[in-house]
């Protein structure tokens, strides 16, 4: 008798489940917590795990409060979490269950030791690694997915084969492109999926198993499949080449102030040059985030290693460049206000290393502040997504002590008595001597400076760190304006500062 057609329904949708392709993310951070919400939603008959030691941060990707904000986000994940999306503690069961493993954990700069200051450290890759190697009971792909050194997959792949206890590992590269803010949207339209593995059947068979979730939504065009190593190198030269292009037009941006040129003419003028294009041509108090900076130390370290120091000299010249345009930033505040901010409040408004995001990692905010602290001023932080706990422990944190997972970072860092922090712009600003714009946030336009300069102290600057106020307008309320490389005030000219 034939089977009815509800039955075979049924039979097909358990075989399908009993089939289904398990992938388990380590780290629920930045990266791994939306690639891994995107691809249960494009992926629905794929059941994806993110893990991490963190309690605190599993109950968050549970609870109504993601643990990080991008816009669209909130929405994938609930739409897919508890069908097909799970956060969870239980480390080793799921890897031990995963077909696919990715890997999303810290990756961050030495303090000590070997390459310090420089190279990346890869303590929580190789714990990663070696936590998979003991509790798997069958073969595995292990993604890389943290940003890492060049021939860490070579690395990795001797710790699981030497650790394997028969089982098969293939390692894959699959660096992520996402810019913070549009990270859903580059997760959904990318420009190129990258996937670098060995060139052997093993190997060509693992990239396929990628590439094939991949091409559930991506193009096929867009999918690109390299060798291990240069996925790896891949990353880090894209971060390198767009922190480039930010330095470049901020070390014009100090000539065009000298000149009387206007950096944002002069970037446009730029721009419509084919082979140069506008992307990544604004000049601004610096960049941040957790990736340029790191990449580019870790791209130097790795010249350095290979017996290239001409190449790690020009692309340390990236580095200094970022970090002078912040020290001249902080000198023009200085110098305008009659060469001190001692006792003065200065409101800062924008803390986030750009807009749309609550990020604060290697923010231009943390040296702006700093600098100003240590001309004692009194300052008042105001921005939209970040939190006065997480502003606190910026300015109290050690250089790349806020790229260790969240456990081993100082638990209750002390407070700076100067600073305070508010969740008004209005706040922040009143009884100020000056106002530092250091995030490019669309609300900041929009305030009401007439209501604003009234309520400060007189003379009453603004130093435009990002270039998005209209300058003349706030010149006619009363302001003192510096906007990062266009014809200074009078005032300033008066009062040179010099990095």
């Amino acid at each position: 008798m034939a089977t009815p057609a509800s039955a075979r329904t049924k039979i097909a949708c358990y075989i399908k489940r009993e089939k289904m392709v398990k992938i388990c993310c380590i780290g629920a951070g930045y990266v791994g917590g939306p690639t891994m919400a995107v691809i249960a939603l494009k992926c629905p008959s794929i059941e994806v795990v993110v893990v991490d030691i963190s309690i605190a941060r599993i109950a968050a990707w549970n609870s109504e409060q993601l643990p990080i904000y991008e816009p669209g986000l909130e929405d994938v994940v609930k739409q897919c979490r508890g069908r097909n999306l799970f956060f969870s503690t239980e480390v080793e069961k799921h890897i031990s269950e995963a077909d696919i493993i990715f890997v999303s954990v810290n990756t961050p700069t030495k303090t000590q030791g070997l390459g310090a200051g420089k190279a990346a450290n890869l303590t929580y890759w190789e714990s990663a690694a070696r936590m998979i190697a003991d509790v798997s009971k069958s073969d595995k792909i292990v993604v890389e997915k943290s940003t890492v050194p060049v021939k860490t997959a070579e690395a990795i792949e001797k710790i699981l084969n030497h650790n394997s206890n028969g089982i098969n590992f293939q390692i894959l590269s699959n660096p992520e492109f996402l810019a913070e803010g549009t990270a859903i949207q580059d997760l959904f339209k990318p420009d190129r999926v990258l996937i670098g593995g060995r060139e052997t059947p093993e190997g060509q068979k693992a990239i396929k198993a990628l590439r094939d979730i991949y091409a559930t939504w991506v193009p096929e065009d867009r999918i690109i499949a390299t060798n291990l190593w240069s996925a790896e190198l891949s990353k880090l030269a894209a971060n390198a080449i767009l922190a480039q292009r930010i330095s470049s037009i901020n070390a014009m941006s100090a000539l065009c102030e000298a000149t009387g040129a206007d950096v944002t003419e002069v970037a446009y003028a730029v721009s419509k040059d084919s082979r140069i294009g506008p992307k990544f041509l604004n000049a601004s108090v610096g960049f941040g985030g957790s990736c340029f900076q790191k990449d580019i130390l870790n791209l130097v370290y790795i010249c350095e290693c290979n017996g290239l120091p001409e190449v790690a000299n020009y692309w340390k010249q990236v580095i200094k460049i970022n970090d002078y345009q912040k020290t001249r930033f902080v000198n023009r505040v200085v110098a305008s206000m009659f060469n001190t901010v001692s006792g003065k409040k200065i409101a800062i408004l924008g803390f986030a290393f750009k807009k749309d995001t609550g990020d604060t990692r290697e923010t231009p905010a943390i040296d702006v502040c700093k600098g100003l602290l240590g001309d004692k001023a009194n300052i008042s932080i105001y921005d939209p997504q970040v939190t006065e706990e997480q502003i606190q422990r910026d300015l109290s944190m050690n250089k790349f002590d806020w790229d260790h997972p969240i456990h081993l970072q100082p638990m209750s860092p002390t407070a700076v008595k100067e600073v305070t922090v508010t969740w008004d712009a209005y706040q922040a600003t009143n009884g100020a001597h000056g106002i530092c714009i250091l995030t490019e946030w669309d609300e900041f336009k929009a305030l009401d400076y007439q209501k604003i300069y009234d309520n400060m102290q007189k003379p009453a600057f603004i130093y435009d760190g990002r270039n998005i106020m209209d300058v003349e307008k706030l010149r006619k309320i009363g302001f003192i304006v510096y906007s990062i490389g266009k014809p200074l005030d009078a005032w300033l000219k008066d009062m040179p500062a010099v990095a």
